[in-house]
């Protein structure tokens, strides 16, 4: 997949077929679209494209007027965001800078410039609930009027559901194989949950790592480079593999048992704590910032004590142990480490 940072580069292609989006997740919804995205490419000849934002736009407002409460929680890295688009086989990805200048864009410049001028859009495939332009003044019957006028098709899909057969029962509870399409709501007595980018945050919030999994098709991972940190855990006794975020506001926090994938041919068992560790000094080197630190419980000898900083690794959160602890003194912290790495191999026991 070829990924472009605005349209004006020379390897944007000429024409293309497009969807908009945060793509916050890319869920089990996003997939169903993307499907079907390429299939109406493939019919035109023309390549798949995403159109897609970062920051996240209600990141820029929250900025913007201050109020740090306003920016989502995000599911998502943007490299992880491309890494699913990329697995889904989207031809090119278009990341735009969402700034002042395209905040204010009415929905009618937003088409020509954007659409138009910028990707020569064939045909948009946008979700159910699709708003755009300054004050998200546009909605699907006015890009369908436009894209008319403009030389593009237009369609939407209607929400993708997971399907259960009571409303009494967990989401957890479905197989895999109870996602119903997007065309209408599940017949046969089934009811339905709308799978969407919300509902994962909510997961994600409340520790439903399992229900997590079912919105996006897969076990909720983040990936991203192995950097130095303070080097605390090894002197614990518990050597921990560091990511770092971008965004301070991830869905997810607290002590997971995880599996990490890229450090060798079989993933590797472990627990991580996903948060800002309240038992630090918060002006330690880290300095208060989201980390994703990672203890294995099987070092392989092959890595060596070094052999993994700077490798891209993905960690795979598959159950919530607890939130993060407050704890008095490294003592208590190594005792907690260590019960939660015995609770992580009992978790993994009874599952793996």
């Amino acid at each position: 997949m070829k990924v472009f940072r605005g349209f004006q580069h020379p390897g944007v292609a000429a024409s293309c077929a497009l969807t908009i989006g945060n793509f916050d997740g890319v869920h089990r919804g996003h997939q169903a679209m993307l499907a079907l995205l390429r299939g109406e490419a493939a019919q035109r000849g023309v390549p798949s494209c995403v159109l897609t934002f970062e920051p996240h736009p209600r990141d820029f407002f929250a900025a913007l007027h201050q109020k740090p409460d306003l920016a989502p929680a995000r599911v998502g890295t943007l490299r992880d965001k491309l890494e699913d688009l990329s697995t889904c086989g989207v031809d090119q990805t278009v990341v735009l800078p969402f700034d002042a200048r395209l905040a204010g864009l009415s929905p009618e410049a937003f088409i020509q410039d954007v659409l138009v001028k910028g990707l020569g859009t064939r045909y948009v495939l946008v979700g159910d609930d699709f708003r755009f332009g300054a004050q998200r003044a546009g909605d699907y019957a006015l890009l369908d009027s436009l894209g008319e006028s403009s030389g593009f098709d237009v369609a939407r899909m209607n929400s993708y559901e997971i399907a259960y057969p009571h409303a009494r029962h967990s989401l957890s509870s479905l197989p895999p194989e109870g996602a119903v399409a997007a065309l209408g709501r599940p017949g046969g007595g089934y009811h339905g949950i709308r799978v969407s980018s919300s509902a994962v945050r909510q997961a994600l919030g409340e520790g439903r790592m399992q229900d997590a999994a079912r919105l996006l098709g897969r076990p909720y991972c983040i990936s991203g480079h192995v950097v130095h940190g303070r080097k605390l855990g090894r002197t614990l006794g518990f050597k921990t593999l560091n990511l770092r975020f971008a965004h301070w506001k991830p869905a997810a926090s607290g002590i997971f048992v995880v599996l990490v994938h890229g450090l060798a041919e079989a993933p590797l068992r472990g627990v991580a704590n996903l948060g800002v560790r309240p038992s630090l000094d918060p002006s330690d080197v880290n300095g208060g910032r989201v980390l994703l630190e990672t203890h294995c419980l099987d070092w392989p000898d092959t890595l060596g004590p070094e052999g993994a900083y700077g490798k891209i690794i993905r960690v795979e959160l598959l159950n919530k142990l607890h939130d993060e602890l407050k704890y008095d003194g490294l003592d208590a912290l190594t005792q907690g480490i260590r019960r939660d790495c015995d609770d992580a191999r009992a978790w993994l026991a009874r599952r793996i």
